[in-house]
């Protein structure tokens, strides 16, 4: 968690740095430009040997802080606090070379206060601040003063360069804060999605221990009810039926019993050398086949839609849960037959599951897969969150939609790893 937090900032501080880069570009272009038609348009004699110099070095510093920033070395609040300073003294030789304190522009000394604020910590940002002041405190009593003659002539400059200032100072911030802003709400929106995330991961590791336990619990009871068929079986006045209605339940207890063993065998989490491949194709129709024997009831198809020769997937027991608890949850619908659709592309494992019920209601349209939904027709309402869970966590996604036709449908997405041999 430190980690990532430490590469969060690392990020900010990068993206930050790249916008201080084209900041400063646009400062220099605005600088060179007023140097160069200072003489022309407003008949003012300025330094422009010395100011080009301190353009022309300001350049190269950016040239190298732009191509630190897109290296990937890490970097810091006291690197970009640096660049801050460095831009305030070079300001402060442009201002005492042109007017000191009286130069209009003086207001270019808040943009990177305006920066410093948004992007590093306090203690830096009130340093950065106090520079500021103090520069523009010094350039009070401490310049070279612009030759104009004419007071009235240099009020009227003096207020137009005002307006300039403001103009180009609003726009360098709104624009640098819109962005600033923008970046704090996309990682507000990440540390939600994390937070929910692992919200998410707890419900389904409390859910596991509590599964554990039951699967514990459950092999008494099951044992009884094998003994209490067996001895019912050996009555001699059951007729046929109801001979084949115990040999149901015994074979849906031995399935129960399955079931409890697979858990505690599979309790630990599988090294990648020890997850299996199978053809993807051979792997649903099997999932479905052994879902038909615990749902004997109910039906599904299976149709082949991907073209050439299906894909090999790894698999794991949550993936195969996964699909049990949508399979399910399409016959809890009251579907008559259910429809399995396979179907990929290079990079991707479709597995379409529909229904003709009533289709997913409002609620489960909006909550499925963030917390467990309300328990219906004797289930727990925790199927689709657990199903939700597995998929995600091997990298894929579940969508749930309604059919234009009627009845829901559930569309399941798995990457597909590169293609090796049998």
């Amino acid at each position: 968690m430190a980690n990532s937090s430490a590469s969060r900032d690392d990020s900010s501080l990068r993206l930050n740095q790249r916008r201080a880069v084209i900041l400063r570009w646009w400062l220099l272009a605005g600088i060179a430009v007023a140097v160069s038609s200072a003489p022309t348009l407003l008949g003012l004699t300025l330094p422009q040997l010395p100011m080009y110099a301190v353009v022309a070095l300001m350049a190269g510093f950016n040239f190298r802080v732009q191509w630190r920033a897109r290296s990937d070395e890490a970097v810091g609040p006291g690197e970009l606090f640096g660049q801050l300073c460095v831009d305030l003294v070079a300001l402060a030789i442009l201002l005492y070379l042109s007017g000191g304190a009286a130069n209009p522009l003086i207001s270019f000394l808040l943009v990177p206060v305006a920066v410093a604020a948004l992007s590093m910590p306090g203690r830096l940002t009130a340093v950065v601040a106090l520079l500021a002041i103090a520069i523009y405190s010094l350039l009070m009593w401490a310049y070279l003063p612009l030759p104009v003659a004419d007071a009235e002539r240099g009020a009227r400059l003096h207020l137009g360069g005002m307006w300039l200032t403001f103009v180009v100072s609003a726009t360098m911030i709104a624009w640098f804060v819109a962005r600033m802003t923008a970046s704090i709400h996309e990682r507000d929106s990440r540390l939600a999605a994390a937070r929910e995330q692992a919200l998410r991961d707890e419900r389904v590791v409390a859910l596991g221990a509590l599964a554990a336990g039951a699967a514990h619990e459950l092999g008494t009871p099951l044992a009884t009810m094998a003994v209490v068929i067996g001895e019912l079986e050996q009555e001699p006045c059951l007729d046929a039926d109801a001979r084949a209605d115990l040999a149901l339940v015994r074979g849906q207890i031995a399935l129960c019993k399955g079931i409890i063993s697979d858990m505690a065998a599979r309790s630990g989490t599988p090294r990648p050398d020890q997850v299996q491949a199978q053809d993807a194709d051979a792997w649903v129709r099997g999932v479905c086949a052994r879902w038909q024997t615990m749902r004997p009831r109910a039906s599904s198809r299976v149709t082949i839609e991907g073209a050439g020769v299906a894909p090999r997937i790894p698999i794991e027991a949550t993936l195969e849960q996964a699909l049990s608890n949508l399979l399910n949850n399409a016959a809890d619908a009251g579907a008559a037959e259910i429809d399995v659709r396979l179907a990929w592309d290079a990079a991707t494992l479709r597995i379409v599951i529909g229904d003709c019920g009533p289709g997913f209601p409002a609620e489960v349209l909006r909550d499925a897969g963030r917390v467990p939904l309300p328990a219906r027709n004797g289930g727990a309402g925790i199927g689709l969150l657990l199903a939700f869970s597995a998929i995600e966590r091997l990298g894929g996604r579940i969508a749930l939609a309604n059919s234009p036709g009627g009845g829901g449908r559930v569309s399941v997405e798995l990457p597909i790893a590169p293609r090796s041999g049998k």
